[in-house]
């Protein structure tokens, strides 16, 4: 059962507003995306983009890293109680009850955000691949819950395309996450570089972290494609949301190499004339999109190789 304080759960509406507010002004693409899910899984959708933002506000908006630390702490132990104070905390725990949301993922995606504190140098692929999962593979499995997928078939899939979504974030946000002390761009690329050296690269430096930029969106490109291949998993109402959603996120990408992965002249980002073709030209081929009607047979093992332990995540073994 949940608990929360008496008075903070009362009004269900008025925890949907705050996340529409949320969406709105936080995660414009999804918030483009989310209404043709149709009313019930645009409803759940919206509510579990603000407990994941939420969580993740935890650890980017702290006056320090102690009292992000402290408040992640905190989120973990009320998910893992099932009861909380917090308005946002409560309808999430709410919602994850309501779908059968595991509580393991919600605390993979807090052991994520908790990784984000101090200091970020990612050392190679395989532990970037993990960031990935935790704070977005994490969030697609949790989207299958709320859309009433049941079948772990589609599971692979969903983490795919969070981990191509986050990719893409990486991409996008290279100066912005080095202000703040973050380089996800693997050492294994960019040697000892610090985040410093990522706000304003030296000329010499310059082409080398746009070469590592396109690397991993060309790598993002092979998660969309595994993405984007569970789609007939989903409820039919729902397909053409993710679709949408997964296109526009993709677009950002396509910006960012369009400039040779130029992250500093200006942010990448979708125009909503840009959603809007982005959107009519996935309905208009939907017929041909064999993805959109056939389910996938298989899953490509490789792609998950340094996951192993994640919840559903298989055993190398028994990948197909």
């Amino acid at each position: 059962m949940i608990g929360c304080a008496k008075g903070v759960h009362d009004a269900p509406v008025d925890a949907l507003a705050v996340a529409e507010a949320l969406l709105m002004e936080k995660g414009r693409s999804f918030y483009w995306a989310r209404s043709l899910l149709g009313e019930k899984y645009a409803a759940r959708a919206t509510r579990l983009y603000c407990l994941c933002r939420h969580l993740d506000d935890l650890a980017d908006e702290a006056l320090t890293v102690e009292g992000a630390r402290a408040s992640l702490d905190s989120a973990s132990r009320d998910i893992s109680a099932g009861a909380s104070v917090d308005p946002i905390i409560c309808d999430g725990l709410a919602l994850m009850e309501e779908c059968g949301i595991e509580k393991d993922l919600v605390l993979q995606l807090i052991k994520g955000a908790v990784s984000d504190l101090g200091d970020v140098l990612i050392d190679d692929e395989g532990e970037l691949l993990r960031y990935c999962y935790r704070v977005a593979g994490t969030v697609g499995l949790m989207m299958c819950h709320a859309l009433d997928l049941d079948d772990t078939a589609a599971f692979p899939h969903a983490i795919d395309l969070g981990i191509a979504m986050q990719l893409t974030n990486i991409c996008r946000d290279v100066r912005e996450d080095a202000v703040m002390g973050r380089r996800y761009l693997p050492s294994s690329s960019l040697g000892k570089m610090q985040p410093a050296q990522l706000i304003d690269p030296a000329v010499q430096d310059r082409g080398m972290i746009q070469q590592e930029i396109l690397r991993l969106l060309a790598l993002a490109d092979t998660y969309y494609r595994s993405g984007e291949a569970g789609l007939a998993y989903l409820p039919l109402q729902s397909r053409t949301g993710i679709l949408v959603a997964a296109r526009v996120y993709h677009a950002i990408g396509k910006d960012l190499r369009s400039r040779g992965g130029d992250c500093w002249s200006r942010r990448a980002v979708v125009s909503s004339l840009e959603k809007a073709v982005i959107t009519t030209r996935a309905l208009a081929t939907l017929p041909a999109n064999r993805s959109f009607w056939n389910r996938s047979k298989s899953h490509q093992a490789a792609l998950h190789a340094s996951l192993t332990g994640m919840p559903h995540v298989a055993p190398s073994s028994e990948a197909k």
